[in-house]
């Protein structure tokens, strides 16, 4: 046998996924939980797999020099402390191991919601305190009531399952469903949150948070809702708006919050959050239950040994590192494929009922699958709350009813092959057009029928605006005073409407969005960080 794969775990892991590692033949592990930024960076290219949880930060710093390093496994669901873009630009394979925590959150969040309707944590306090105020704390039963889940994957299934088995009505919406019913006819589902929110006496949220869902629950869509809604959030901080939930609280528009999450964590010592009466908080314990714990190690440490023995992917959430028999310019046409599908992706708000590849040339005729399952995992990767990768994302996208279509064609009247992708669903199509010339750099050259030619690479801002003297202007500026530096520009111009494509030398500030996204003219502001352009390339 040759050298032994080297696997770091960098944050405190459950005995379990530990002890799993050190009885593989083939591993060797060393436990370092709370290296700091510069420690793990320093570190890190001396292994082959590294297994976190939420407390190591996965940054590009750390990913800049990643050496011998291929793969990293999240003991857990989220991914928000690992640099997905940098581990996709160095060809690192990111994997969660998110199945393993389903019915532990599940659990927790239908916890919270019986809790909520009891009034538990309050009758709690009281007794603890000495008190007995049994009409103050006169609660409602879940049988007979209607609950609304805002993301029905995994999760949001499993705690309808338990909301049934309760004697519960259940309605759902989720963007990438698009069944009318589910589970055998018993749940109805909407294509719209909006349309949703008037049936639930109760909504519980299980979904991940992006431009999205960020802030759903706000002071416009609480107005929509029944008069007294009770609110749980198992998810993510951020779905609900903090502080319209506090308003809402206040005007009685929301009867009472179990929440789990938060916009900051840990949630602020003074957050009124803390000892609202109506408001039942705990410190995101979702997945934190003995045997989530010990499940989440133990596959996160078998995903990882299986992909570095090349046995196959478990639970990846990006597809860098992947690679296929292509020649030099499928290659190039399936890395176009990735970045022009992460443009796409935040333009999409409303879901997706039908995904269409249009491959004109006879080289893209042959690598069609490889494109569509790349494309497939870009378009949709940040919607949904199951991790995809080029194996599993056509079988999720079948199970949620989206169709998929794969046109080819002669190349015809064009210079060379073309790529096209065309989404739709709730709202206006999207499409998105891309060539390869033969200097084999990737190009965009269409969006949304504005023509353009630019190279998709780095940090990028798409603006919509309306066509009118001074916008290019007031862009520009914006972007000056916020010190941001513009690489590359392209321009189009359709009816009363213009779409500036820009690349930036640097991720664009979140305050510098706002600010864009408030001036007048200003119809849609989007960000996209890319990897660099590096060669013929992309490992």
């Amino acid at each position: 046998m040759g050298d032994k794969f080297k696997i770091l775990a960098a944050d405190k892991l459950a005995q379990e996924g530990l002890d799993y590692v050190r009885s593989q033949p083939d591993a060797e592990l060393e436990s370092k939980p709370g290296l700091t930024e510069d420690e793990l960076s320093g570190i890190v290219g001396q292994y082959d797999g590294l297994i976190v949880r939420s407390g190591a930060q996965v940054t590009a710093k750390v990913l800049a020099n990643p050496g011998r390093l291929k793969a990293i496994a999240r003991a857990g669901v989220g991914v928000d402390n690992i640099d997905l873009t940098a581990a996709t630009a160095k060809g690192i394979l990111v994997m969660n191991s998110a199945e393993a925590s389903t019915i532990t959150t599940a659990e927790h969040a239908f916890t919270l919601m019986m809790a909520l309707a009891r009034n538990i944590g309050a009758a709690y306090k009281t007794m603890a305190q000495g008190g007995w105020d049994r009409q103050k704390f006169q609660g409602t039963q879940l049988a007979g009531k209607t609950l609304g889940v805002i993301g029905f994957g995994r999760i949001g299934q499993a705690v309808a399952e338990r909301a049934l088995a309760f004697g519960m009505g259940v309605v759902a919406y989720d963007p990438f469903f698009n069944a009318a019913t589910a589970m055998d006819g018993r749940v109805k589902m909407f294509k719209k949150a909006e349309d949703l929110l008037p049936h639930a006496d109760i909504l519980t949220f299980h979904v991940p948070l992006n431009d999205q869902t960020r802030g759903m629950l706000n002071g416009q869509t609480f107005e929509l809702c029944r008069k007294g809604v009770m609110v749980v959030n198992a998810s993510r901080g951020g779905v609900i708006d903090e502080k319209a939930l506090m308003v809402a609280l206040e005007t009685g528009r929301c009867g009472g919050a179990a929440l789990d999450v938060f916009e900051t964590e840990p949630l602020e010592a003074d957050s009124p959050l803390r000892s609202h009466p109506r408001v039942l908080v705990t410190p995101h314990l979702g997945a934190s239950t003995v045997e989530a714990q010990r499940a989440v190690s133990v596959d996160a440490a078998a995903s990882l040994l299986t992909y570095l023995r090349g046995e196959g992917i478990q639970g990846a959430v990006n597809a860098g590192g992947l690679r296929v028999d292509l020649d030099p310019i499928q290659e190039r046409f399936v890395q176009l494929t990735r970045r022009m599908a992460c443009l796409m992706s935040p333009m999409i708000t409303a879901g997706v009922a039908q995904v269409t590849f249009e491959l004109s040339g006879e080289a893209l005729a042959s690598s069609a699958s490889m494109i569509e399952r790349v494309g497939l995992v870009g378009v949709l990767g940040s919607h949904m709350d199951v991790p995809l990768n080029i194996v599993n994302v056509k079988h999720v996208a079948e199970q949620r009813g989206i169709k998929l279509r794969i046109v080819t064609s002669e190349e015809g009247k064009l210079e060379g092959p073309q790529l096209a992708i065309e989404v739709r669903g709730g709202d206006q199509p999207h499409r998105i057009v891309g060539r390869v010339y033969h200097d084999m750099r990737p190009r965009v050259v269409e969006i949304d029928g504005y023509h353009m030619d630019i190279v998709p690479a780095g940090a990028m801002l798409l603006i919509l605006n309306q066509d009118m003297p001074g916008m290019v202007g007031l862009v520009g500026t914006e972007i000056g005073e916020a010190q941001v530096n513009i690489a590359d520009m392209a321009i189009s111009r359709r009816d009363d409407t213009a779409l500036m494509v820009l690349k930036v030398d640097a991720p664009v500030p979140e305050s510098l969005l706002n600010r864009l996204r408030h001036r007048p003219g200003m119809l849609k502001v989007i960000t996209v960080n890319l990897p660099q352009e590096n060669g013929s390339h992309e490992d």
